[in-house]
């Protein structure tokens, strides 16, 4: 029970502290809603209405957070990439600490796959999404090259890591290199693999690590 002093200043904090608690709680709820609709209907099929009601809020309370849906689905990848709401970078993260103190190709591969797995599980059908829509919708043709543009500077930053522990095929270009890590880390390659051929997560974890290090290095 909160301490009411003289001029109400401890219950004010009670009850600012309560409504940043609400607000925080409505906003998981409206990501979690977008993000179903989004990765099971598609953007299109997808309105702020329908995400309104599954969340239980008004589309008046979700453009006031979130402003456009273009803006909501862009949250709901970050969010799904991340895999919390934290709003910390994803290079800036524990586990890019900890493959950074890695000292073997082989210990680096394993801890960037072991996060990568699951972003790819929670994040790739609202990536694609975002794609697909982004050929007919000009508000998300932005958004789909920033969403590219940042799997670029992860796979720049990974092939680094790479080039710190060992020396890199002879021939192959730095640029060469991003260029094929950055196919096998597209969306649409662990949907395929996973939806179409059958693969399992760990079936692709595998693969990952195995296919950069035949590619990459002697």
């Amino acid at each position: 029970m909160p301490r009411t002093g003289p001029g109400g200043k401890p219950s004010r904090a009670y009850r600012s502290a309560q409504r940043t608690a609400q607000a925080r709680d409505t906003r998981q709820r409206i990501i979690a809603a977008a993000t179903e609709q989004f990765a099971s209907a598609g953007y299109p099929a997808t309105t702020m209405r329908s995400i309104a009601a599954a969340a239980g809020v008004s589309v008046a309370s979700i453009e006031l957070a979130f402003g456009t849906k273009a803006q909501l689905l862009k949250t709901t990848i970050d969010v799904a990439i991340a895999g919390d709401h934290d709003p910390v970078a994803v290079l800036d993260r524990g586990w890019a600490t900890a493959a950074q103190a890695t000292t073997t190709v082989h210990d680096f591969l394993t801890a960037v796959a072991r996060i990568l797995r699951p972003a790819m599980t929670r994040s790739a059908g609202l990536v694609l999404a975002a794609y697909g829509a982004a050929e007919t919708d000009p508000a998300l043709r932005q958004l789909a090259k920033q969403v590219a543009t940042q799997r670029a500077a992860t796979v720049a930053w990974i092939i680094d890591g790479i080039g710190d522990r060992a020396t890199l095929r002879a021939g192959l270009t730095r640029r060469h290199a991003i260029d094929q890590v950055w196919l096998l880390m597209d969306p649409a390659v662990y949907q395929r693999l996973t939806r179409y051929r059958d693969w399992s997560p760990a079936d692709y974890e595998k693969w990952f690590t195995g296919t950069i290090t035949r590619l990459l290095l002697d």
